[in-house]
């Protein structure tokens, strides 16, 4: 057995629970430790009823609705973005869409939505961390959470400190060691605590309770690059006396297991910051002729477990970045300060942050969970995604294949919805193995998350007449020939006409038997008629 005073334990946060799952506004007021403590106690108190230890739907939309006084749909919403961090296989994800796609009336999915439930602790959890973007009175009035050039608040990586915090890991890690009490208390059984909601020194947890706080945390021993549960390294015998666990009692003490925690916490080994300092920087992009080569490309895809992988570029600027290989596959994205490029990503994604580009087109294979776009300017995205959210975007267009409702989040102006509308030979290839189906396919129905600061004037449908398909301009073996389930019935009708119209037009050019000089000023007419279709495929060859 291993010498105790030879013994090191590292903790961290995870990350993934804040790239995907904290939404990047402020959580409803009544989302606080004040009613979350309420709610843990209610949960508890009904577990024979589907509240506890797991979940269901209709109880939460009964706590949400009823006694939290949020809607419907947002309470939707919080429960299906957390249940996207659930460890599903993609037949599950794909059975799902099958059941969804398949009810013919609301009320017929409504039911199917009754059958689900949730971890009841972790949702709790969840629920606490959408405090990471929340704004004090305090810090709204000091700025320090808002763009300031004179602010001297910047990281070692060269951001400002006040870009979103959902890839920040020393904010997650700070976040966390200064709101571990709460989260530990939100955890305790309700005899556990005072009359007014507070440990004590004598309070136990049980192990379901630090089980469900490794929703958040995880470690390793000894710097091993083996990944642990919090849970198994708290149960570990040689870590009873620190973690605080009794076999007699089979809880652990409060206060050890708060000590113990604090005293581990270190920052994540596999986090943006680490990736930045040790991770592989890579060469992906192309140079023009004309620009610096100045494109920041680095992962840590070589050295970390693959639940931890990680791509983050920077400053692609007037340059086509085309990739589709096993160091992207299942890997966070953040794609940062890009402008003037194309970047084809075309392969299976965990997850996509679009962060300050502008004028720039990204094609996205398959994303397991997000794909949010933030402060972007004249971005053109196609993806197919689980969830696509936006916040202060400007004039981008966004076309998507996804099962459940964009989310326009605070400070975007002139977006534009559209169909997908292109593919690449592994699509539905890479659709399958990340459980994403055709239907259902709500791109068309947007939800405005902050309706008392969004007004519906902040996004329109893309006109049929408007658009036009998107020819992916690489080779590669598969055998998707076509866009996976086609395109809604007024943009294929626009699309026909068009193509009867070129089909005319060419017949007719043919048969007017038109001298050389004559048939390039046609051309160049036809052009003039059409010239976003000229364009397009004057890009493609």
């Amino acid at each position: 057995m291993a010498n105790m005073d030879q013994i090191s334990v590292n903790l961290w946060v995870k990350m993934e629970p804040f790239i995907v799952g904290a939404l990047q506004i402020p959580p409803p007021s009544k989302f606080s430790m004040h009613y979350l403590r309420k709610m843990s106690t209610y949960v508890r108190m009904r577990s024979s009823e589907g509240y506890y230890p797991h979940l269901s739907w209709p109880m939460w939309r009964h706590i949400a609705c009823g006694k939290l006084q949020i809607e419907k749909d947002l309470a939707w919403l919080y429960f299906e973005l957390f249940d996207s961090l659930v460890e599903r296989t993609s037949e599950e994800r794909l059975e799902w869409a099958e059941v969804i796609s398949s009810c013919a009336t609301e009320e017929e999915a409504e039911k199917q939505k009754n059958k689900l439930s949730v971890d009841t602790l972790q949702f709790l959890l969840f629920l606490y961390i959408q405090q990471l973007n929340k704004v004090s009175l305090r810090t709204y009035l000091l700025g320090d959470e808002w763009p300031n050039p004179r602010s001297k608040n910047y990281s070692l990586t060269g951001e400002s400190t006040n870009q979103i915090k959902n890839w920040n890991d020393n904010y997650q890690q700070d976040f966390i060691q200064n709101h571990l009490q709460d989260l530990l208390e939100l955890l305790l059984d309700p005899d556990q605590l005072t009359a007014s909601s507070h440990s004590t020194h004598n309070s136990l947890m049980s192990p379901e309770a630090v089980r469900a706080l490794g929703f958040l945390i995880e470690g390793c021993v000894n710097r091993n690059s083996t990944v642990h549960p919090l849970h198994a390294l708290a149960l570990w015998q040689p870590l009873h006396a620190k973690s605080g666990y009794s076999k007699i009692s089979k809880a652990f003490s409060f206060p050890k297991l708060e000590s113990w925690l604090r005293a581990c916490l270190t920052g994540n080994p596999f986090g943006t910051s680490a990736c930045l300092k040790s991770g592989k920087k890579l060469a992906w992009a192309q140079q023009v002729e004309g620009t610096t080569k100045r494109a920041k490309i680095a992962c840590n895809t070589h050295m970390v477990p693959s639940a931890h992988r990680i791509v983050v570029m920077s400053q692609v600027y007037k340059q086509t970045l085309a990739k589709s290989s096993g160091t992207l596959e299942d890997t966070h994205v953040k794609i940062h300060r890009c402008c003037e490029s194309f970047i084809y990503l075309l392969s299976p994604l965990r997850s996509v942050t679009i962060e300050k580009c502008r004028n720039s087109t990204f094609v996205l294979g398959p994303v397991q969970t997000v794909v949010h776009l933030h402060s972007c300017d004249n971005v053109t995205l196609i993806a197919v995604c689980r969830r696509l959210s936006l916040s202060s975007t400007t004039s981008c267009t966004l076309h998507v294949l996804t099962p459940t409702r964009p989310l326009i989040l605070l400070g975007n102006l002139a977006i534009t919805f559209a169909p997908f509308h292109t593919h690449y030979p592994k699509l539905e290839d890479h659709m399958g193995r990340t459980g994403l189906a055709t239907v259902p396919n709500y791109w068309d129905n947007p939800m405005l998350v902050c309706k008392e600061n969004c007004d519906r004037n902040v996004f329109r449908l893309l006109p049929p007449s408007e658009f036009y398909p998107f020819v992916v301009p690489f080779e590669m073996e598969g055998d998707t020939t076509e866009i996976p389930g086609g395109l809604p019935p007024a943009y294929q009708k626009a699309l026909s006409q068009r193509e009867q119209r070129i089909h005319i037009w060419q017949k007719t050019v043919k048969e007017a038997g038109l001298t050389k000089d004559q048939r390039k000023t046609f051309q160049v007419l036809s052009r003039q008629q059409d010239r976003r279709a000229f364009e397009v495929q004057s890009y493609l060859l």
